[in-house]
């Protein structure tokens, strides 16, 4: 189960995870050992084998699972595994591959005027300003991948973003705000009786989240602290930037829910990426063969 493969992980993530968050963007000093939170690329398979030596059902499942994609994939980037892991694993692969800037990020100002803050929430400028500055250095960098003429000058756009510092966090802060946004505006579809895609309707189906206010202060707010996303939640972050986020789920080997997207509505219509995970708590990056490339960012 998942429950029993995240117990069998805990050790390996121990030494790549972070152990405690500072003030509201969680950000900290890495060790200079650890200072990249998105590490070179390894052989995949070669991960495979090392990360799972035991002959148990659970390790040759994830095995195949490993053998699987090894067909398309040949390196693996590894995530930090805290509770950012699927937030920055998605980042990553947006500044990695992206071809454009999309039409809805080019005004992020307009993002944050059209924001209604709940109610139990003071607007105040300073909160209005640190969601411009972080919506505006989404954009900058975003704008700045896409525009990289080489595979080496994108290394060094992910580089110099995902080193732990307080720059990754804001980034990761603005995803969590763009999920909120489009929470609030499916929400207000639902309640006009418009059409909303299929995971609405466990999202504010749960007791914890009937709204966006108590998705915002039950579950979102806590992202990155004290909890990561959960399965519906890759949903809606899938549906806010607009890509659908293909994950290779190994604990899910020879089922139907091996392959998952999210969203699983617009596969021809949005970008895809794609990210891999044990256990849907921690994720990880996957590296076509086509685009394998060396890199120095942890020698």
């Amino acid at each position: 189960t998942a429950e029993e493969i995240e117990q069998e992980r805990q050790e390996k993530h121990q030494e790549f995870g972070l152990t405690h968050y500072i003030c509201h963007t969680a950000s900290l000093v890495p060790d200079s050992e650890d200072q990249y939170s998105v590490a070179a690329p390894e052989c995949l398979l070669s991960y495979s084998q090392r990360e799972w030596r035991g002959n148990t059902s659970k390790s040759r499942l994830i095995k195949k699972g490993y053998e699987a994609i090894g067909e398309k994939f040949e390196s693996l980037r590894r995530v930090r595994g805290d509770n950012y892991c699927a937030l920055r694993a998605t980042l990553f692969q947006i500044l990695s591959q992206s071809q454009k800037l999309p039409d809805w990020l080019k005004d992020s100002e307009e993002l944050v005027d059209q924001w209604k803050f709940p109610p139990v929430c003071k607007k105040e400028v300073r909160a209005v300003e640190h969601l411009e500055s972080w919506l505006n250095l989404l954009k900058t960098r975003w704008q700045e991948a896409v525009q990289c003429e080489s595979p080496a000058e994108r290394e060094s756009v992910c580089q110099k973003v995902f080193v732990g510092q307080s720059e990754e966090y804001e980034l990761l802060e603005a995803l969590k705000f763009l999920m909120l946004k489009t929470a609030v505006q499916l929400h207000s579809n639902m309640e006009k009786g418009s059409d909303v895609p299929e995971f609405c309707w466990l999202l504010f189906a749960r007791d914890t989240s009937k709204c966006p206010k108590s998705f915002l202060t039950n579950h979102l707010r806590h992202v990155g602290f004290s909890g990561g996303l959960e399965q519906v939640e890759m949903f809606l972050l899938g549906y806010s930037l607009q890509q659908t986020i293909q994950v290779y789920r190994l604990y899910k080997t020879d089922t139907e829910e091996f392959i998952t997207y999210y969203p699983d509505d617009h596969r021809t219509l949005w970008p895809n990426l794609s990210l891999v995970t044990e256990d849907d708590r921690h994720y990880n990056v996957p590296v076509p063969k086509l685009l394998q490339k060396p890199t120095d960012n942890n020698s």
